[in-house]
Protein backbone atom coordinates (compact mmCIF):
# COMPACT_ATOMS: atom_id res chain seq x y z
CA UNK A 1 0.00 0.00 0.00
CA UNK A 2 1.09 3.55 -0.72
CA UNK A 3 -0.42 6.69 0.76
CA UNK A 4 -0.08 10.01 -1.02
CA UNK A 5 -0.35 12.98 1.34
CA UNK A 6 -1.54 15.88 -0.81
CA UNK A 7 -2.58 19.51 -0.51
CA UNK A 8 -1.56 23.06 -1.24
CA UNK A 9 1.83 24.36 -0.25
CA UNK A 10 1.84 25.11 3.46
CA UNK A 11 -0.75 22.44 4.29
CA UNK A 12 1.89 20.35 6.03
CA UNK A 13 1.96 17.46 3.57
CA UNK A 14 5.71 16.85 3.96
CA UNK A 15 5.65 17.09 7.76
CA UNK A 16 2.52 14.95 8.06
CA UNK A 17 3.89 12.53 5.43
CA UNK A 18 7.11 12.04 7.38
CA UNK A 19 5.15 11.58 10.61
CA UNK A 20 2.85 9.05 8.91
CA UNK A 21 5.77 7.13 7.43
CA UNK A 22 7.43 7.05 10.85
CA UNK A 23 4.26 5.72 12.53
CA UNK A 24 3.92 2.99 9.92
CA UNK A 25 7.62 2.19 9.46
CA UNK A 26 7.30 2.89 5.72
CA UNK A 27 9.60 4.72 3.30
CA UNK A 28 8.88 8.40 2.68
CA UNK A 29 9.63 10.66 -0.27
CA UNK A 30 8.80 14.31 -0.73
CA UNK A 31 7.50 14.72 -4.27
CA UNK A 32 9.28 18.08 -4.47
CA UNK A 33 12.54 16.12 -4.82
CA UNK A 34 11.22 14.71 -8.11
CA UNK A 35 10.66 18.09 -9.79
CA UNK A 36 12.82 18.79 -12.83
CA UNK A 37 15.35 21.62 -12.36
CA UNK A 38 13.33 23.81 -14.72
CA UNK A 39 10.29 23.59 -12.43
CA UNK A 40 12.33 24.47 -9.37
CA UNK A 41 13.83 27.46 -11.18
CA UNK A 42 10.38 28.68 -12.22
CA UNK A 43 8.91 28.34 -8.74
CA UNK A 44 11.97 29.97 -7.15
CA UNK A 45 11.47 32.92 -9.50
CA UNK A 46 7.80 33.17 -8.51
CA UNK A 47 6.44 31.79 -11.80
CA UNK A 48 3.50 29.39 -11.44
CA UNK A 49 3.81 26.00 -13.11
CA UNK A 50 1.56 25.08 -16.01
CA UNK A 51 0.01 21.68 -16.63
CA UNK A 52 2.73 21.05 -19.22
CA UNK A 53 5.42 21.89 -16.63
CA UNK A 54 3.90 19.43 -14.18
CA UNK A 55 3.69 16.44 -16.55
CA UNK A 56 7.37 15.34 -16.25
CA UNK A 57 7.04 15.69 -12.48
CA UNK A 58 3.84 13.62 -12.39
CA UNK A 59 5.54 11.01 -14.59
CA UNK A 60 8.45 10.85 -12.13
CA UNK A 61 6.02 10.42 -9.23
CA UNK A 62 4.24 7.66 -11.16
CA UNK A 63 7.60 5.97 -11.68
CA UNK A 64 8.30 6.06 -7.94
CA UNK A 65 4.84 4.65 -7.20
CA UNK A 66 5.27 1.86 -9.74
CA UNK A 67 8.72 0.92 -8.42
CA UNK A 68 7.35 0.63 -4.86
CA UNK A 69 4.30 -1.33 -5.99
CA UNK A 70 6.36 -3.72 -8.12
CA UNK A 71 8.66 -4.37 -5.18
CA UNK A 72 5.62 -4.79 -2.87
CA UNK A 73 7.08 -2.12 -0.59
CA UNK A 74 4.74 0.27 1.20
CA UNK A 75 5.46 3.98 1.17
CA UNK A 76 4.28 7.50 1.78
CA UNK A 77 4.66 10.25 -0.81
CA UNK A 78 3.95 13.96 -0.35
CA UNK A 79 2.84 15.98 -3.37
CA UNK A 80 0.32 18.69 -4.16
CA UNK A 81 -2.05 16.80 -6.54
CA UNK A 82 -4.17 19.95 -6.76
CA UNK A 83 -6.26 18.98 -9.77
CA UNK A 84 -8.58 16.05 -10.29
CA UNK A 85 -6.72 15.13 -13.48
CA UNK A 86 -3.43 14.88 -11.52
CA UNK A 87 -5.03 12.66 -8.87
CA UNK A 88 -6.61 10.50 -11.57
CA UNK A 89 -3.26 10.15 -13.33
CA UNK A 90 -1.44 9.16 -10.14
CA UNK A 91 -4.06 6.71 -8.94
CA UNK A 92 -5.27 5.17 -12.23
CA UNK A 93 -4.47 1.46 -12.44
CA UNK A 94 -2.94 1.65 -8.96
CA UNK A 95 -5.59 0.25 -6.59
CA UNK A 96 -3.04 -0.07 -3.77
CA UNK A 97 -2.60 3.73 -3.73
CA UNK A 98 -4.80 5.95 -1.60
CA UNK A 99 -4.62 9.65 -0.90
CA UNK A 100 -5.06 11.83 2.16
CA UNK A 101 -5.82 15.33 0.87
CA UNK A 102 -5.07 17.90 3.58
CA UNK A 103 -7.65 20.66 3.79
CA UNK A 104 -6.35 23.99 5.09
CA UNK A 105 -7.59 27.56 4.82
CA UNK A 106 -5.65 30.06 2.73
CA UNK A 107 -4.79 32.27 5.71
CA UNK A 108 -3.14 29.52 7.75
CA UNK A 109 -1.26 28.18 4.71
CA UNK A 110 0.01 31.71 3.99
CA UNK A 111 1.12 32.15 7.60
CA UNK A 112 3.00 28.85 7.51
CA UNK A 113 4.72 29.76 4.24
CA UNK A 114 5.76 33.14 5.64
CA UNK A 115 7.47 31.31 8.51
CA UNK A 116 9.15 28.69 6.28
CA UNK A 117 12.74 29.21 5.23
CA UNK A 118 15.05 27.37 2.87
CA UNK A 119 12.42 26.04 0.46
CA UNK A 120 12.39 26.90 -3.24
CA UNK A 121 8.64 27.56 -3.36
CA UNK A 122 7.97 31.31 -3.51
CA UNK A 123 5.19 32.05 -0.98
CA UNK A 124 3.62 34.44 -3.49
CA UNK A 125 2.65 31.38 -5.55
CA UNK A 126 0.12 30.28 -2.94
CA UNK A 127 -2.62 32.26 -4.70
CA UNK A 128 -1.95 30.30 -7.91
CA UNK A 129 -2.21 27.02 -5.98
CA UNK A 130 -5.63 27.96 -4.59
CA UNK A 131 -6.65 29.12 -8.08
CA UNK A 132 -5.67 25.70 -9.51
CA UNK A 133 -7.14 23.74 -6.59
CA UNK A 134 -9.93 21.34 -7.45
CA UNK A 135 -10.96 19.90 -4.06
CA UNK A 136 -11.56 16.15 -4.11
CA UNK A 137 -15.13 15.17 -4.86
CA UNK A 138 -17.18 12.50 -3.11
CA UNK A 139 -16.78 10.22 -6.13
CA UNK A 140 -13.00 10.03 -5.56
CA UNK A 141 -13.31 6.90 -3.43
CA UNK A 142 -9.64 6.38 -2.59
CA UNK A 143 -9.15 10.04 -1.61
CA UNK A 144 -9.93 11.19 1.92
CA UNK A 145 -10.19 14.86 2.79
CA UNK A 146 -8.38 15.32 6.09
CA UNK A 147 -8.77 18.61 7.93
CA UNK A 148 -5.51 20.12 9.12
CA UNK A 149 -6.46 20.40 12.76
CA UNK A 150 -4.09 19.58 15.56
CA UNK A 151 -0.46 18.61 15.46
CA UNK A 152 1.19 16.75 12.56
CA UNK A 153 1.18 13.63 14.76
CA UNK A 154 -2.59 13.98 15.30
CA UNK A 155 -3.23 14.49 11.58
CA UNK A 156 -1.05 11.46 10.79
CA UNK A 157 -3.01 9.49 13.42
CA UNK A 158 -6.24 10.50 11.69
CA UNK A 159 -4.85 9.13 8.42
CA UNK A 160 -3.73 5.87 10.06
CA UNK A 161 -7.25 5.40 11.45
CA UNK A 162 -8.64 5.60 7.90
CA UNK A 163 -6.30 2.93 6.53
CA UNK A 164 -7.41 -0.68 6.42
CA UNK A 165 -4.28 -2.11 7.96
CA UNK A 166 -4.02 -5.36 9.87
CA UNK A 167 -3.36 -4.89 13.57
CA UNK A 168 0.36 -5.68 14.01
CA UNK A 169 -0.25 -6.98 17.55
CA UNK A 170 -3.89 -8.07 17.80
CA UNK A 171 -3.52 -9.86 21.15
CA UNK A 172 -0.48 -8.75 23.13
CA UNK A 173 -1.54 -10.90 26.13
CA UNK A 174 -1.10 -14.62 25.26
CA UNK A 175 -2.99 -15.74 28.41
CA UNK A 176 -6.49 -17.07 27.89
CA UNK A 177 -9.36 -14.66 28.39
CA UNK A 178 -11.89 -14.86 31.22
CA UNK A 179 -13.93 -18.01 31.49
CA UNK A 180 -17.49 -17.99 30.31
CA UNK A 181 -20.32 -19.57 32.30
CA UNK A 182 -19.69 -22.83 30.48
CA UNK A 183 -16.11 -22.87 31.72
CA UNK A 184 -14.71 -22.29 28.25
CA UNK A 185 -13.11 -19.14 26.95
Amino acid sequence: MIVIVAGVSGSGKSTVGEELAGKLGWAFIDGDSLHPRENIAKMSAGTPLTDADRMPWLDAIGGWLDARLTAAEPGVLACSALKRSYRDLLMASRPAVSMAFLRICREIAAQRLAERHGHFFDPHLLASQFADLEPPGPDEKAVWVVPVAGTPAEVAGDIVSRLSLPDPDPDPDPRPGPLSESGRT
